[in-house]
């Protein structure tokens, strides 16, 4: 398979060709998934609202019936639940790590075991989270391991 990236002309709009013999549905549904997916989220801080790209977000916590979005150095309160962020970015790359959070892959820097078979990912931030065991499995799927 050959990828090729191509910068349009400042007139032209953005535009995704994909040629191939005969689509399956793993690409279908990927396009279809990309296509769709919103990938900006609305953050609330203090008094302010502001729009937030999820390549920002190194994880989202769910707290006390809140959902928190946790960037390099703000935490901002998000007005999703947090299965229906789950579902938004299961795409990208983010993924459950416990009960209560989903992180960022592309924001681990390391992975290290703790005691009972959980593991820490520690990331690029300085922060540290726990990967329950139950989603260590898929977790490691993911980042192919």
């Amino acid at each position: 398979m050959k990828i090729i990236i191509e910068s349009p002309h400042p007139d032209e709009e953005d535009v995704i060709i994909v040629r191939c013999a005969s689509p399956d549905q793993q690409l279908i549904s990927m396009l279809l998934t990309f296509q769709n997916s919103n990938t900006e989220l609305i953050g609330y801080l203090d008094n302010k609202i502001v729009r937030l790209n999820y390549r920002d977000v190194y994880y989202f916590e769910a707290n006390e019936n809140r959902i928190f979005a946790y960037c390099h150095s703000d935490v901002y309160e998000i007005k999703y639940k947090l299965y229906e962020l789950e579902e938004q970015f299961s795409s990208l790359d983010f993924a459950r790590c416990s009960k209560s959070m989903i992180v960022n892959l592309e924001k681990i820097e390391y992975l290290s075991p703790l005691f009972s078979g959980k593991m820490e990912a520690h990331l690029k931030n300085g922060e540290n989270v726990v990967i329950s065991r139950q989603y260590i499995r898929s977790l490691k799927n993911r980042l192919g391991v």
